[in-house]
């Protein structure tokens, strides 16, 4: 990942994080309403309720050691823990995220299993087989080298061991559709733009990259964009209550930008260009 990606992911998140939790909670990612996207639940349930059914998809049972790769505030890293009753690690490349995450586990009891660090998942600082269970919610597409974030996630996890990773994703190309118009090119930019990606890629590529290049095994994948597509017309009616653009303007420009440009990611899963991807796999 460059210095110039690494230090903007950084900085937006510096810059928004606060005001996403006052107006979002500490679950930083989409709700899951049903697999057609149907079901009318409030918002903060629907993100748990995404959680458990990503755990239920992958099996996931039990857990002893727990990374959390893209942990923004801890909501994920918490909720694992209490409900495993294990040790988690979250990793962040914000500081605020960090030093917001140790202050929640701290209100949460959980601070003696639970740390947070400001640290970048292409080059993580942890051993080889260091967690048995290595979650990746919605940070995939901050990733400027995705084989590069798949093999460290493959390194440090245990033999035995699995991993759950849910991302943002392009369209798949090898289908009638074909290759990317440019007008889809085009929206992709402006959503690089906005939220500080360096790209994305189809959930064929994920699944080829885990398997050929990183050696994961049992590998199974998904596509639910069906079911949290609804989010974001929440995210949007939330983001623009009256109460959140005094604290849009305090975050600075770029937050405005990112608040502004919700309908962004409408219009991507309305064309059906973004996919929300799933992937999970096993070190054996």
């Amino acid at each position: 990942m460059s210095s110039t990606i690494e230090n903007d992911i950084g900085n937006f998140y510096d810059a928004s994080s606060q005001l996403w939790e006052k107006i979002w909670g500490e679950h930083m990612h989409h709700g899951y309403y049903g697999r057609a996207g149907n079901q009318k639940i409030d918002r903060r349930l629907a993100q748990i309720n995404l959680i458990e059914k990503l755990l239920k998809w992958a099996n996931i049972n039990t857990a002893k050691n727990i990374l959390d790769v893209g942990c923004g505030i801890g909501g994920s890293t918490l909720y694992l823990a209490e409900k495993f009753q294990a040790n988690g690690v979250g990793i962040t490349l914000s500081q605020m995220q960090a030093s917001r995450g140790k202050e929640r586990a701290i209100e949460a009891g959980l601070e003696s299993r639970v740390e947070f660090q400001v640290a970048n998942a292409l080059n993580m600082p942890f051993a080889d087989n260091t967690f048995d269970f290595v979650w990746s919610l919605e940070s995939g597409e901050h990733m400027a080298d995705k084989v590069k974030f798949l093999e460290e996630c493959y390194r440090v996890l245990q033999p035995g061991g699995t991993f759950v990773m849910a991302t943002w994703c392009h369209r798949s190309t090898n289908s009638l559709a074909g290759e990317l118009t440019s007008q889809e090119k085009k929206l992709l930019e402006d959503i690089y733009r906005v939220y500080c990606l360096p790209f994305v890629i189809s959930l064929q590529e994920y699944e080829a990259i885990a398997g050929l290049d990183c050696g994961f095994q049992d590998i199974k994948t998904d596509d639910w964009s069906m079911a949290v597509a609804p989010f974001w017309d929440v995210v949007i009616d939330s983001a623009l209550d009256l109460n959140a653009i005094q604290g849009l303007i305090d975050s600075g420009w770029k937050t405005v930008e990112a608040a502004l440009s919700l309908g962004l990611m409408t219009k991507g899963y309305q064309t059906g260009l973004i996919r929300f991807g799933l992937l999970t796999g096993k070190k054996l």
